[in-house]
Parts: structure tokens; sequence; C-alpha cells
């Protein structure tokens, strides 16, 4: 099977991986560009897991803010080299996550920073509400479960859907990130302020 130099441009702009990666991509696909697509994903995900003892102790602070200045959010971005904290896809990369967070409204990174006095009763809640509704007792452990990863959905920044692209999380987008830089790319922290908010 013949692979073009278009075919490999457009694989590139798609995906955002290197010539090489998206030829061997593309050869082992049996050129076929949607598998190659997919397989880079699955190769940039188990790049992303194998760097995650790595230190990431680069990277950038960048700003977004929203309607006419009514909602600003700062969020630091952080990488493994200089070379990819100054790199334009990582640059526009933070820039994403900080829009997405003045859209989204997110209160944690990840579920794993949701404070466990919150987490008790939101379960409690959940728990409340399904026994109320005549749930078998049996049941409702996974009912509280099911709605827990929606609480996370709405409420952990990883685990939202991208604003700019529903269908992908953006831990999602975060792998793919780091199979793109071939460093640790982590989401620190945020702040995001709403004008008159706790008035």
């Amino acid at each position: 099977m013949q692979i073009t130099s278009e075919d490999v441009k457009k694989l590139r702009e798609k995906t955002g991986v290197g010539m090489m990666d998206c030829k061997k991509a593309l050869q082992e696909c049996g050129g076929d560009f949607d598998k190659a697509v997919e397989f880079l994903r699955k190769k940039g995900m188990d790049v992303a897991n194998k760097r995650q003892g790595r230190t990431a102790s680069q990277g950038l602070v960048t700003s977004y803010i929203h309607m006419g200045g009514k909602i600003g959010v700062l969020v630091e971005v952080n990488c493994e080299s200089d070379f990819v904290a100054k790199s334009e896809s990582f640059v526009n990369f933070a820039k994403d996550i900080a829009m997405h967070i003045a859209a989204a409204a997110p209160e944690w990174v990840s579920s794993e920073d949701v404070p466990a006095n919150v987490l008790d009763k939101e379960k409690e809640i959940l728990r409340e509400q399904a026994l109320k509704s005549g749930k078998p007792e049996k049941i409702v452990d996974k009912i509280v479960e099911g709605k827990l990863s929606k609480f996370y959905e709405e409420r952990c920044l990883l685990d939202q859907p991208f604003v700019k692209d529903k269908d992908k999380k953006i831990k999602q987008l975060l792998d793919e990130m780091m199979g793109k830089t071939g460093e640790k790319c982590v989401i620190r922290r945020f702040a995001r302020y709403q004008l008159g908010e706790e008035i």
C-alpha cells in the first residue's frame, strides 16, 4: 500500500503527532486514516501511562478573561522541559484549559481532590434519594456509584467533557498532549473568579 506525503500531512494536522509516527501509523493500519488516528491515540495514552512517575516541574501559568472582564481564570499546567512549555501546542493546550474552566466552572482538578467531607455528604444525599424513590437496598450502592461519576463529571476538571469537543474529556486531552510532547504533563491547579460571586 502506497502512503503518500499528503496522507501523512493530513494525519499530522489531525493529531499533532510527528511525521514519522504518522507515516508508521498509516503503514500499520494499511492506509486506513481513521484506524491510524485511533492507533496514535492509543499509543499516546500508553506513552502517558509510562510517564506518570516522572517529574513535571516546568510549564506555565496562563490566564483567560471572559465576558468583558466578568469571569477570569488562572491555571498552572506543568511539563518536564522548558522547550515543551514554550511550544505552540502546549501553550494552546493551556489556553484551552483556562477557557474551559471559565465556561464549565469545575471546583477541583480531579476526583482525588474532592474533600472527604464533601464526598461523604454527597454519598449520603444520593443514598437518601435512592431509598426515598423506593429502590431496593441491595442496589442502592450501585446507584450511588453511578450518580457519583456524574457528580465528578460536573465538578472535577479532568472528568468534564471539553467545551469545544463534548466527545472528549479533559483527561483525554491531557493524555493526547503527553503523547504529542513525549513528556509528562499535569494540570496542577487553577483559580476561577466570577464578578460578584460571593456578594
